[in-house]
């Protein structure tokens, strides 16, 4: 198998150069990280099952977190300076960070404005959609990895399923569209929930995206021969949908869209995310800031870049500049998840952001 085959760039200079002080947000191989994912929180309402135990994590403390200012700032060096042009905002939970409408306001309002995305659970979204919208947030995704409410409440560990449904409904209202629906599928239950999912979002004219479960658990349970893959996802939609490959070029998106018909004649589109079986790093232009101001080049990423401490000695943006671009100039190939001495990140996907 090449590192074509496994969705990784194929070269690199066998010295690499320091990272460049200027231009866009680069790495060695030549990719270009437009795509800035915040996590505001590590904080969660929900108790997922493939995410984090019961009782919860051990969450940081305030002092940790980056404050509204030094977010800010990270943020107007990100889009002024490196040429970021698409911020999402994540969690844990976004909708529990303080000050999300005056972050997104603050996000709006620089220039070159970037696109503003945020990825939630939903849960309280029914009563913030129209705020967010007006303070400028452009879409959002939701997560939903059923819509059966027994199923709901066994993986999430809470019975929430109606505060999410209303959430999609008041967010398709404010006009964030599309409104994309996330789901990570259960093993045992995923591939008819999965149909169900895409039943339901055809009928509100929402979009699907289904996510192979990453190792990415805080319990570092994850097992590669559990988790549902996207072929199989796909040969279960086949089996009550006419799916075919959508004709529009992928670029850098994660998902792998396709176009579905049903019975009725319903049409829309599903996007598939194969971050295991089907890896896309060659393509990959994100860069991840955590909520407690740590630079990660990739989602697996073993290693940090520590801005939050660079702020609080009193470095200035160039200095702040030159490590960001640092640590996007090491980014490796690829995530490693499928070599044989992988290593699962120390941080869960909570502490991470999506």
């Amino acid at each position: 198998m090449t590192l074509v085959d496994l969705g990784v760039p194929s070269l690199r200079p066998a010295q690499p150069a320091p990272a460049p002080t200027s231009g866009p947000l680069i790495d060695t191989f030549g990719r270009v990280a437009t795509d800035l994912r915040v996590s505001l929180t590590d904080r969660c309402n929900l108790r997922c099952t493939y995410c984090m135990p019961a009782e919860g994590l051990k969450w940081l403390g305030t002092d940790a977190l980056l404050s509204h200012d030094e977010l800010i700032r990270l943020l107007r060096i990100a889009v002024t300076r490196l040429d970021i042009t698409s911020v999402r905002f994540t969690g844990g939970e976004p909708l529990v960070a303080k000050r999300l409408e005056d972050i997104v306001a603050a996000t709006a309002a620089l220039r070159p404005r970037p696109e503003i995305t945020l990825t939630t659970n939903g849960i309280g979204l029914d009563k913030r959609a129209a705020k967010l919208r007006q303070a400028g947030l452009d879409r959002i995704n939701v997560s939903l990895d059923t819509v059966d409410a027994a199923r709901f409440a066994r993986i999430t560990r809470r019975d929430r399923l109606a505060d999410v449904l209303a959430g999609l409904r008041a967010a398709k209202a404010a006009g964030l569209n599309p409104v994309k629906v996330n789901a990570v599928l259960d093993p045992v239950t995923g591939l008819d929930d999965a149909v169900a999912l895409l039943r339901f979002c055809l009928e509100h004219e929402y979009q699907l995206r289904i996510i192979e479960q990453m190792p990415l658990d805080a319990e570092h349970r994850w097992q590669r021969n559990r988790a549902i893959t996207a072929d199989e996802v796909l040969d279960a939609l086949g089996r009550h949908f006419e799916v075919t490959p959508d004709p529009a070029p992928r670029g850098s998106a994660p998902a792998q869209l396709w176009q579905v018909t049903d019975d009725s004649g319903a049409v829309g589109k599903v996007g598939v995310i194969a971050s295991v079986s089907h890896a896309f790093c060659a393509a990959c232009d994100r860069t991840r800031l955590t909520a407690d101001g740590q630079v990660r080049n990739c989602l697996f990423a073993r290693e940090e870049t520590d801005l939050r401490r660079l702020l609080r000695s009193g470095a200035d943006d160039d200095a702040l500049e030159a490590a960001w671009r640092a640590a996007m100039w090491a980014k490796a190939a690829g995530h490693g998840i499928n070599d044989p001495g992988f290593v699962q990140p120390d941080r869960p996907m909570s502490a991470i952001g999506g």
